[in-house]
């Protein structure tokens, strides 16, 4: 179906004129409003944005308009996590109870830093999931998970932690370095680098925002009952709060950063570039090295699918073929964001919209595909 008067504006180089084409191609395929880029070498080589950013198609989407990105939040709290990891205020080898003690109750002293980057700690879901009121109160829902017991053996296959992986992070954050994470990000990278990438929206920049389409979206379904009605519940109040002025207010480190793909895609350009962005250098090669270490690889207790997990990051595998070699690092998040960071090829994509559509889309896919076809012709 044709989107009505959809339009794209915005740079690319010429080299990868084939990256405007598939996202172009996207709004013929009933896209609203979207956004892409590319980096090559800390450089923006694509920076595209187009349709709408009102689900009644009457407001363009412009150059700084900003959108909710679901979980691709996540690669900026496990940025943040290994950029103090880099600055031994934290290890990744370390408990979490080191950092956190109370979070030692009920068997969970053996729940590693990395356990949480990569989703096999057992604390997928609360066991009662908050409503609507008390999600907003930081505290109450760490304590929480810090009282929860593990659902597994932590350390043994992942279970997507695709909400708490936000409060079990982020108040690890605030625990060694004292700013919440969303203060930390912005101060330590979106600040220094002059990114449009914020968790926490501040009210003047609540114009800007795009709304998100919800009818599309569908909830992640677990082979495990118990994780599957909680996860469902969960998926259902976050959908209906998302275009809020609570939610944008908010952080939620799993789930609500609202930016575009410019400003996600030269956030993750340190991954791709030894560490380093505008001279400044955020991580050492040692501990993007770590990204890349497996904690799991096999069926997801909470989706259901197979991935391969580093920490942080989903990896290149067969059964989520998301890059071109196995030095690629990836997040997606519910509903169709997506961004890859091909570290071989000095490489990141990034894809943001606000139509959520269900399992199988493929919108991010045709822009990254394109993006690593234009980037094979330069050798």
């Amino acid at each position: 179906m044709d989107a009505p008067n959809a339009w794209v504006d915005g740079t690319c180089s010429p080299e990868f004129e084939t990256v405007r084409d598939a996202f172009t191609a996207n709004f013929a395929d009933g896209d609203l409003g979207a956004s892409c880029a590319v980096t090559l070498r800390g450089k923006l080589v694509v920076d595209l944005w187009g349709g709408h950013r009102d689900v009644a198609r009457r407001e363009p989407w412009q150059r700084d308009t900003i959108v909710n990105i679901w979980s691709t939040t996540k690669m900026i709290s496990a940025m943040s996590v290994l950029m103090l990891h880099d600055r031994g205020k934290l290890d990744v080898d370390a408990s979490m109870a080191m950092y956190w003690p109370e979070f030692a109750a009920n068997g969970k002293d053996g729940v590693l830093v990395r356990h949480v980057l990569g989703h096999t700690a057992g604390l997928a879901t609360f066991d009662d999931p908050p409503d609507d009121l008390a999600l907003f109160d930081w505290d109450a829902c760490c304590r929480i998970l810090a009282e929860q017991a593990p659902s597994w053996t932590p350390g043994d296959g992942s279970g997507y932690h695709a909400e708490t992986q936000g409060w079990l992070l982020g108040e690890l954050v605030r625990r060694v370095d004292g700013r919440s994470l969303g203060h930390f990000f912005r101060e330590e990278v979106a600040e220094p680098l002059s990114l449009d990438l914020h968790l926490g929206v501040a009210e003047r920049d609540f114009p800007r925002i795009a709304d998100v389409s919800t009818l599309g979206a569908e909830p992640n379904i677990s082979p495990d009952p118990s994780l599957r009605e909680r996860g469902q519940k969960s998926s259902r109040r976050s959908a209906s709060l998302v275009n809020t002025r609570a939610w944008r207010q908010a952080e939620f480190p799993s789930s609500n950063a609202h930016g575009n793909a410019r400003s996600v895609a030269l956030a993750m350009a340190p991954f791709a570039n030894g560490g380093l962005a505008r001279g400044i250098r955020f991580l050492s090669p040692a501990t993007i090295e770590r990204a890349f270490e497996q904690q799991a690889d096999g069926i997801d207790r909470t989706t259901g699918h197979h991935f391969r997990l580093g920490m942080g990051f989903g990896l290149n595998s067969p059964k989520t073929p998301l890059g071109t070699n196995d030095r690629t690092l990836w997040w997606a998040g519910w509903g169709g964001s997506m961004t890859v960071i091909d570290v071989q090829n000095e490489m990141t994509v990034s894809y943001t919209m606000n139509r959520m559509r269900s399992a199988g889309d493929a919108r991010a896919i045709k822009v990254i595909y394109a993006a690593h076809g234009c980037r094979a012709k330069l050798d």
